[in-house]
């Protein structure tokens, strides 16, 4: 099975223009994201709409790919993308441009979940370490089937914990944060990006919400790992601060 990276990078993010071009530990927050994920993958490219992140990216010797300005998600980027790049790739995995520090094991759990021929789609999730992580409506959370199928995702805590104080809750059952990376099988990637927004997706604003409400199957895969995504520039002080300590 062959398998194919797509990094998509705008410049234009509200919270924090121009954060792929940001320096992190000396290098652009692009070219981390780039390393760690070419460190597994030979087929990596960064799709963007400035020609700043594509100099940036092909200055230092990665592949990079032009696309559309008017893209409403990152999934539409890489569609566009994986059409001009050609490749044959039977999945596709996209890497937040704002993710530098994805594990290659990460990568390498996100790859073995297409082990099954059911899978579709393929996402991670982390088990949260307290309440009040699982309370906050910034980390989406997820539950599955005993085979490891998406069965929703939301913004709320889910599942509710009937008969128990909330303060006990976490202690009743394994939470699970969503971390936005995905795989798609080639197929199932154009498919997706042709469906019109869903209800659920209006509602808890979550993408994959679309995919699940049109049927499609989302495995999810376990890592331990915590990611330190970068949306703001108080995000990229700590990420400093992160890479620091664990190249200390």
């Amino acid at each position: 099975m062959k398998f194919m990276a797509i990094i998509p990078a705008r410049y234009a993010s509200t919270r924090y223009p121009g954060k792929p071009l940001a320096i992190l530990g000396g290098k652009p927050v692009i070219q981390r994201v780039y390393e760690q994920v070419k460190s597994v993958l030979d087929d990596v490219y960064v799709a963007t709409d400035d020609n700043r992140i594509f100099d940036a990216v092909t200055g230092f010797g990665g592949k990079a790919v032009m696309t559309r300005t008017d893209h409403k998600s990152g999934t539409d980027r890489i569609e566009e993308a994986a059409k001009k790049i050609g490749l044959d790739a039977d999945v596709i995995i996209n890497v937040q441009g704002d993710e530098p520090f994805i594990q290659p094991s990460q990568i390498e759990t996100l790859m073995h979940l297409f082990d099954a021929p059911e899978t579709q789609i393929g996402t991670l999730g982390k088990p949260f370490e307290s309440i009040e992580a699982v309370d906050n409506p910034n980390s989406p959370k997820i539950v599955t089937d005993n085979r490891g199928f998406a069965l929703y995702f939301s913004r709320s805590v889910i599942p509710y914990i009937r008969g128990k104080e909330h303060d006990s809750w976490f202690g009743e059952y394994p939470f699970l944060k969503h971390l936005g990376v995905y795989a798609y099988r080639r197929e199932v990637l154009a498919e997706v990006t042709k469906l019109p927004m869903s209800s659920l997706e209006k509602a808890e604003s979550l993408e994959q919400l679309r995919w699940l409400q049109n049927g499609y199957r989302i495995r999810v895969g376990l890592t331990d790992i915590e990611t330190v995504g970068i949306d703001t520039p108080e995000d990229l002080a700590r990420a400093e601060e992160f890479l620091l300590k664990h190249l200390a």
